[in-house]
């Protein structure tokens, strides 16, 4: 049942029941190493002309539980991806930022410190996608819509896609090749629909506030103890944070329901991140063996 409204907009939905919450507390999250990895980067390397000594990765991944081998694999993963690139000086291995994972973690920044979770300043505009794929295109298909979905676009009905602003996808346009049907538009919703509706048609936004209200249960006790671990806390924090927001389609404000607990959660993030800022560099500058980064990757335009 919907809840009355208290205002001249009508609610999504009801926010999640307390019960439903509190049998979140305490849930652990499932992280990846190489988003451990990629949060290290950004936190420690972006942005410096430096590789890291192999031996300090594997000391601090193994401060938030990822063991030796994983780590290794790792890194010959993101290697092979053109994620990371080796620099060898005498018998030790370093490794470097690419082109590639300098323009991801520069995106991580980007949504971490200047975008919030809410849109607060739409124009009115959504970003319709439309697309045809070959029927032997099932990768390219899982792979668009994995793509569609970062940008902050859910799908509308059929193989139309919506996002609310104007967004840029012309690099995931240009991953598809000539061969692709892909159709982009930029307008208004009409007054004959119900812009409410079809956002809750289009995003799970039930199963999104739940996720921030499971953050904001894992992470509050935190604001009140000081980490034992400040470096491993401060990637663990990071890396939750990044996975969340990298979820969010960032709606507009005026069409959320009055309790999105996105706010309060990015405030928690926020005053943490700041809490855990100088105690995670001081253990990072103990732990981290540096060289200089002799093929270092051109820094890409600004968009």
């Amino acid at each position: 049942m919907k809840a009355e409204p208290t205002d001249t907009r009508r609610p999504l939905s009801d926010p999640p029941s307390h019960r439903h919450v509190c049998g979140l507390r305490g849930k652990e999250q499932v992280v990846r190493p190489q988003a451990l990895m990629l949060t290290f980067l950004g936190e420690y390397l972006l942005g410096r002309s430096l590789c890291v000594y192999s031996r300090s990765i594997i000391d601090v991944l193994a401060r938030v539980g990822v063991s030796e081998q994983a780590t290794r694999s790792t890194l010959t993963r993101m290697v092979n991806a053109d994620l990371l690139r080796r620099q060898r000086r005498g018998q030790r291995m370093y490794f470097g930022l690419t082109e590639r994972s300098t323009q991801v973690l520069e995106d991580g920044q980007r949504r971490l410190r200047d975008t919030g979770p809410v849109n607060h300043t739409w124009d009115g505009f959504w970003t319709l996608l439309g697309f045809s794929l070959p029927g032997s295109w099932q990768r390219e298909r899982h792979d668009l819509r994995s793509q569609l979905t970062w940008a902050g676009f859910g799908p509308l009905q059929g193989g139309l896609w919506i996002a609310a602003s104007a967004r840029n996808v012309d690099q995931i346009v240009a991953s598809l090749g000539p061969q692709a049907h892909v159709r982009v538009f930029h307008a208004r919703t009409s007054h004959l629909t119900d812009v409410n509706d079809m956002i809750r048609d289009t995003y799970d936004l039930d199963g999104l506030a739940a996720r921030y209200q499971e953050f904001r249960e894992r992470w509050e006790p935190a604001a009140s103890t000081p980490a034992t671990d400040p470096l491993a806390a401060k990637l663990r924090l990071v890396t939750d944070w990044l996975q969340l927001i990298r979820r969010d389609p960032r709606l507009p404000v005026q069409h959320l329901p009055a309790w999105w607990p996105a706010i309060t959660a990015q405030d928690l993030f926020h005053r943490l991140d700041a809490q855990l800022l100088e105690p995670a560099r001081a253990a990072a500058i103990s732990l981290l063996e540096t060289a200089h980064d002799d093929n270092e990757p051109r820094q890409p335009k600004s968009s």
